[in-house]
């Protein structure tokens, strides 16, 4: 009698860590699909407000959600579900139109309608230079970058680098924002694919609402660049413990 007791005690205690492990993968399923999911930035293309190494929540509830919203992203509907456009000045992940497989985290700086034009490596919008205004330069381990703060007309701010004077895209034609599409920039202007550079040739064009992830909202964890995550050991002096929990502007 004992064993068989002691046996229905281990199959219960089985069948009960097995029913914790699949409740704890759904709720960790809803969460990604409905909620937060996370996302590490590879680049420096949004520098200096994110930077290489930096980890982020991104809110899938912000915009509505799209077939990629889902894990896997199947095409089981087009559009969105409850949407809810994206502001000037968000900063928001998204699907590269051209390679839909792709994720990419730009800001967003054109509206649908919006015109768009780089002038001198000054932002117009809609005929007008966004006011901007140099402040301290942005220190890396080998470089001193120009930084300017941004102010668009909606009142975001935010901080740019210039790496160059006459970079290949401070000036450019204007571009004129189709309707339910996005023009997205990097704040990194000189060292950023983003919305100027036309798919044709590899870069992002307009990007369509429905290809919108989610809006990004606090970088939960951050490393220097070239660390691994992982090598807990490392960690008093390889995270950034000043950017843990700050949020995304």
């Amino acid at each position: 009698m004992s064993v068989t007791s002691g046996a229905k005690r281990k199959e219960g205690g089985i069948g009960e860590t097995v029913r914790v492990i699949f409740h704890a993968l759904i709720i960790a399923l809803v969460i990604r699909t409905f909620l937060f999911q996370p996302f590490n930035i590879p680049s420096g293309s949004m520098m200096a407000t994110l930077l290489i190494g930096d980890y982020l929540f991104v809110s899938k509830y912000s915009y509505g959600y799209s077939h990629f919203s889902l894990p896997f992203s199947p095409p089981l509907f087009s559009g969105r579900i409850g949407a809810s456009p994206p502001s000037r000045g968000d900063v928001v992940v998204f699907r590269l139109p051209r390679e839909d497989s792709t994720d990419y985290i730009k800001r967003v700086i054109g509206l649908p309608g919006d015109t768009i034009q780089m002038i001198d490596g000054v932002l117009h919008i809609n005929g007008e230079a966004v006011k901007r205004e140099r402040i301290e330069d942005f220190v890396t381990p080998t470089s001193r970058i120009k930084r300017w703060r941004e102010t668009l007309p909606n009142g975001v701010t935010y901080t740019t680098l210039d790496m160059f004077d006459r970079g290949t895209y401070d000036n450019t034609e204007p571009y004129r924002v189709p309707a339910g599409h996005y023009f997205m920039m990097g704040d990194n202007r000189d060292n950023s694919t983003d919305s100027r550079v036309p798919p044709e040739i590899g870069g992002v064009g307009y990007v369509p609402f429905e290809n919108i992830v989610g809006r990004a909202q606090i970088i939960f964890f951050s490393i220097e660049e070239g660390e691994h995550a992982w090598m807990v050991w490392r960690w008093p002096w390889s995270v950034r413990w000043s950017r843990l929990f700050t949020i995304v502007r």
